[in-house]
Parts: C-alpha cells; sequence; structure tokens
C-alpha cells in the first residue's frame, strides 16, 4: 500500500469479519511485534458514555502542562486514522501507510491460524500502540475502549489508571441485558492493583466496587470520594467547583454543555489529581483552567451555525438521548425545536425516539449510508408523534434544514455518531 487511500480501504474491507470479542488475536500480533503496549505509560477509560469528553478534558489539561498526550479514541467524525493522535494531531499518512503495511503483514499470518482474521477495530488498536510506543513517543497515553472493556481489544494495556466513566443500556446484544452484566464487562479492565475512577451509580456501581475489591484496587466514586457543586449555567458553557481527597477547585469553567459534562470533567480531574499524588504529573491550576476551556469535541451538542440555529449532538443510545432532552429544555424552552434522527439498527430505537418526541416540535427520520442504518419508514414507525417528516434524501434533509423558513426554529441533528459525522462530510464542516 503506498497512498493513505489503499490503506484505508484494506482496514475497511476488515469490517466484514464484524466484531469478535476477545483479547486472543491481540495478544498473538503484540507478541511478535515485541510487546510495545509494555512501553506506554498508559490511562484505559470506559464506559457507556462520556468517554470521549472525558479523555479530551483530561488530554487538554495535560497538554497546557507542556506535556505531550497520545490518543485513541473511537469512533471517528471525519478520518478513521484521526482516531490515533498526539496532542491532537492525527497520526501523518506516511506515518499510517507504514505501520499499516507492517501490520498487514501480521493479520495475512494472523488469518492462517486457529484465531481467525484480526477485525477492524483490532487493527487500529494494534497500529495506535505500535505508534505510540515505537514513533510518537508521547508522555502519556489515553486509550478509549470500543466496546465494553473485558474482552475489548484496548485490555492488553496494564495502566497507571483505570477510568469508568458510566454504565447504561447499549450494545446489549453483545455485553448483556442487564445493568449487571454490562457493568460486569466495563469492570473488566480493572487490573491488580490499578485504581479506578468511577462515576458509575446504582446497581453498577456495585459491580465496579466489588471488581476493585477483587482486584485490590482504590476506587474513587464520583459524589462520594469527589464531587462538583456549585454548578452555574453560563450562556457559552457551564461553571463548576470541584473537590478530591488531594485538592478543591472553584469557578472552574467548560465550554461543552450540561450536567454530564461537568461529571465528565470532574472524573477528569480526579485522574489528573490522582496522577500527580502517586506518578508526579504536575499540572498547575492555570493550566487546569485553561485546558478546560480549551475543551471541545465535535458531535457533543455542537453549534455549528447560529442564523438558523443548527446543532450536532451524536446521542447513540437511550442514556446520551436523556442527557440531550435535558439539554433541549435547559437551552431552549421557548423556541421551535426541530429534530433530525437517524440510527443503527442495534440501538434501542422506541426508547429513544420516544424521548425525543418530549421536546420535539418536528421530527425528520432519515438514513444515511452505513450498512447497518434504518431507514427512515422504519424509523417512522416507532413514532406517534404529530408533525412526522419521512426522508431517506439526506442530502435533501439537511438543504432544508440550513434554510428554515422559521428564525425561531432549533434544528438539531442526532443520533448515531456515523449518521452526525456523514452529516457533518455532507454539511462541508
Amino acid at each position: 500500500m503506498k497512498t493513505i487511500d489503499e490503506a484505508l480501504t484494506w482496514l475497511n474491507g476488515l469490517l466484514t469479519f464484524g466484531i469478535k470479542p476477545g483479547i486472543e488475536r491481540m495478544e498473538w500480533m503484540l507478541e511478535r511485534l515485541n510487546h510495545p503496549e509494555r512501553r506506554l505509560k498508559a490511562i484505559h477509560v470506559a464506559g457507556t458514555n462520556g468517554k470521549g469528553s472525558t479523555v479530551e478534558y483530561l488530554t487538554k489539561m495535560i497538554m497546557e502542562a507542556g506535556q505531550e498526550v497520545g490518543t485513541f479514541t473511537s469512533p471517528h467524525v471525519t478520518n478513521i486514522a484521526d482516531r490515533i493522535a498526539v496532542n491532537g494531531q492525527p497520526i501523518s499518512d506516511e506515518d499510517f501507510i507504514g505501520l499499516a503495511n507492517e501490520i498487514r503483514t501480521l493479520t495475512e499470518e494472523l488469518a492462517t491460524t486457529d484465531l481467525g482474521e484480526a477485525t477492524e477495530f483490532e487493527v487500529m488498536t494494534i497500529i495506535a500502540i505500535h505508534y505510540f510506543a515505537s514513533i510518537a513517543y508521547p508522555d502519556i497515553v489515553i486509550i478509549e475502549a470500543g466496546l465494553g472493556g473485558r474482552l475489548d481489544s484496548t485490555n492488553v494495556i496494564y495502566p497507571m489508571l483505570s477510568i469508568i466513566t458510566n454504565v447504561s443500556y447499549d450494545h446489549t446484544d453483545i455485553l448483556g441485558d442487564t445493568i449487571k452484566s454490562i457493568a460486569s464487562e466495563k469492570a473488566g479492565i480493572i487490573k491488580s492493583g490499578v485504581p479506578v475512577v468511577t462515576g458509575a451509580t446504582g446497581e453498577a456501581l456495585h459491580v465496579i466496587e466489588e471488581a476493585a475489591k477483587a482486584n485490590h484496587s482504590k476506587i474513587y466514586r464520583l459524589g462520594s470520594e469527589f464531587k462538583s457543586k456549585n454548578e452555574i449555567i453560563l450562556r457559552d458553557g457551564e461553571q463548576f467547583d470541584f473537590q478530591s481527597p488531594f485538592f478543591t477547585k472553584e469557578h472552574l469553567q467548560i465550554k461543552m454543555r450540561g450536567t454530564h459534562q461537568v461529571q465528565n470533567a470532574s472524573l477528569a480531574l480526579m485522574a489528573l489529581d490522582f496522577l500527580y499524588f502517586f506518578f508526579g504529573l504536575t499540572v498547575e491550576d492555570d493550566a487546569v483552567k485553561a485546558g478546560l476551556k480549551k475543551a471541545e469535541i465535535r458531535a457533543r451538542f455542537e453549534q455549528v451555525n447560529e442564523q438558523p440555529t443548527l446543532i450536532l449532538d451524536g446521542a447513540h443510545n437511550v442514556a446520551a438521548i436523556h442527557s440531550l432532552v435535558d439539554m433541549i429544555k435547559q437551552r431552549f424552552p421557548n423556541e421551535t425545536v426541530h429534530i433530525i434522527f437517524s440510527a443503527l439498527k442495534n440501538k434501542d430505537i422506541e426508547m429513544m425516539v420516544s424521548q425525543l418526541e418530549q421536546v420535539a416540535d418536528q421530527i425528520t427520520f432519515t438514513s444515511f449510508s452505513h450498512p447497518r442504518a434504518v431507514r427512515a419508514q422504519q424509523l417512522r414507525a416507532y413514532s406517534k408523534h404529530k408533525n412526522i417528516v419521512q426522508n431517506d434524501n439526506l442530502g435533501k434533509v439537511l438543504e432544508q434544514a440550513k434554510a428554515p423558513t422559521d428564525p425561531s426554529v432549533v434544528t438539531i441533528i442526532t443520533g448515531s455518531l456515523y449518521f452526525v459525522s456523514e452529516c457533518r462530510a455532507q454539511l462541508k464542516l
């Protein structure tokens, strides 16, 4: 492979092998690469929602302290290679092509064994680990789990700290259909003696507490060992105070909106305090405040146009939709809200739609190019809303969204992150 397009075409071809929970193929490839994962100073992040935001807050604060931070996140918004970055700068085409060629040789050999073919996400994880350990050498690497935790391909690292953001229903076909079973999979990232920071509650928290105890791992719980307080809704974000066993920080501000984002920022702040006391990572208060203010992530209640108001939000499961609905109630109590929605087949679409109906004056159901995308007609069958538009022509839907006849209309594009990503590309953002 000589071009980035050739490398990406090869990677996309691996999607046909689907999702294969388990780390045996990862271990096989890492052994042949002389275990690059052992050379990383890593933080491992799992959870149902909030992983990307928590990674972003932590990354920006550490960067403000002059450290280099490698990140492996998913899914991507524009290019799959963007999942691998150092200080927010994606891996270069040259490095990606070189590593893809090296890993391709390994995967072809792997396919001849009893372990079978590697998946796209496994290959991306291997490329990321190899890049950080052998080419980029960042000071700290933050790795986001793709699906679950225990059997996720990222669960081959032995981190300094584990973070489990929260636990709710998602990917029930793979992780189980109870909070207990899903939490058990997330808690699978906890390693012996490695502390864990979590924002989980209820039954999920109990499962994580038991896993931490079994692994002799100290646990830091949001609302117990650390907390946020005095939250104030600002026009351009949120303000809050933070308290941990180590520090109290006041008048912190973030630009990402919503109580859930304050919680995500608090997880990152707790992680930062831990890294200071146990690994000597010094991030001064000014750097903390600057990093929090700079943190932003595309497609997280992201306003991309003012007149008319157009917002992108990758609320891809029930819990994320719930947070979005709360945000709409807070931010747009008197506006006319138009929701544009599409989703993948493995989601609880009925529950997602029923929540959106609470705040929508109009709902447009559409579709997109992903092979598991639901057609507009199927989505409409889940809705009892009185004002529904059904149109599989996404280009036409977006064209109309950019030019509403009523200036008071707020249009929110939401659902699958892959859907929002495709909308971003068509809107040329």
